[in-house]
């Protein structure tokens, strides 16, 4: 969908700005043990599925929302697997915007549709083991957020419960 109407709004008051965006991605996992990622238009790199929440909308409902636009797909989520931000999550875009994100991770599994380049932001869709995500070009970003999941072999998820 590219940026939203409450993000552009948000852009015109305070230019490039830093903002702090709550944000979503969704790893739907196959019966085979692989993962399903996009492949962007602008950066033409492996990316998982997801995007900004929208004012009044659940995580959840984004989640789902945003498979169907990337990757044509209904999914049924699993639960969380993280809750994701810091440095790593810091984006500036080519225009000279910066966001810096805090992800909800969801697990989910396909119930409906086929998986296909849905959007124009998606350029691909393709299933991945976690080993071959290492061999896969992916974004910074994207780097970050399968470690903080625990998704890359060797990695565990670094959102789970903890007790201050």
């Amino acid at each position: 969908m590219g940026i939203s109407p409450f993000i552009a709004r948000l852009r015109k008051l305070v230019g490039h700005e830093l903002l702090v965006l709550p944000s979503v991605a969704v790893l739907p996992w196959d019966d085979d043990g692989r993962v399903l990622l996009v492949k962007q238009v602008d950066s033409r790199q492996w990316a998982t599925i997801g995007g900004a929440v929208e004012p009044d909308e659940s995580p959840a409902d984004a989640a789902i929302r945003e498979t169907a636009e990337e990757a044509g797909v209904t999914v049924e989520l699993r639960g969380v697997r993280a809750v994701l931000g810091g440095p790593e999550f810091r984006v500036r875009y080519p225009n000279g915007d910066e966001t810096s994100y805090v992800s909800t991770v969801f697990d989910a599994r396909v119930v409906a549709g086929v998986a296909h380049a849905a959007d124009d932001e998606t350029l691909d869709v393709a299933w991945f083991h976690p080993g071959q995500l290492f061999g896969a070009d992916l974004s910074g970003i994207t780097w970050a957020l399968l470690r903080g999941a625990g998704v890359l072999p060797g990695t565990s998820a670094v959102g789970g419960v903890r007790s201050w």
